[in-house]
């Protein structure tokens, strides 16, 4: 079976690892102590805190196993190292302009993981990305929304 890689951003790459070393070297400690000292109260079949304990324990494990599988099939796209003469690619911020609303949105394509609409990144895998990845400067992406078709025009593409 083929491993697939994951596409994310240098700094996409940062944070998955910064959570993983929290884990490991903070949440992780601290939920076992969390439970030795739940452990301590004794009867634990009416033990709350020792059931809620050994949920979060079983949660930060399974993250840990989550974020270790994918940190090792990363591939990391540094968008300042791409070379892909103006046209939207994973990486890429774009600043586009709705023509039915007139409004400007600006965003900058990620992977899955790192995808935060608040935070101008929006999933490599979204509708919206699908439909402007390939452009250029000057061209209108059609989008199928939930409302029907949208076209946006892109207005800039950066890589930074």
């Amino acid at each position: 079976m083929a491993v697939t890689q994951i596409p994310v951003t240098v700094r996409g790459a940062e944070l998955m690892k910064e959570e993983l070393q929290r884990l490991r070297s903070v949440d992780r400690p601290s939920i076992i102590q969390a439970i030795a000292e739940a452990r301590a109260q004794g009867d634990l079949s009416e033990n709350a805190e020792y059931e809620a304990a050994k949920e979060r324990q079983s949660f930060i494990e399974g993250r840990i196993s989550e974020l270790e599988a994918k940190l090792s099939n990363l591939q990391i796209i540094d968008p300042q190292t791409l070379n892909a003469e103006g046209r939207v690619v994973f990486g890429a911020t774009v600043r586009f302009e709705d023509l039915d609303s007139g409004d400007t949105k600006i965003y900058q394509i990620v992977g899955d993981d790192e995808a935060d609409i608040k935070g101008g990144k929006i999933s490599v895998s979204s509708p919206i990305a699908r439909g402007l990845i390939g452009k250029s400067e000057g061209e209108v992406a059609e989008v199928m929304a939930p409302g029907g078709v949208k076209e946006y025009e892109i207005l800039d593409v950066q890589y930074i």
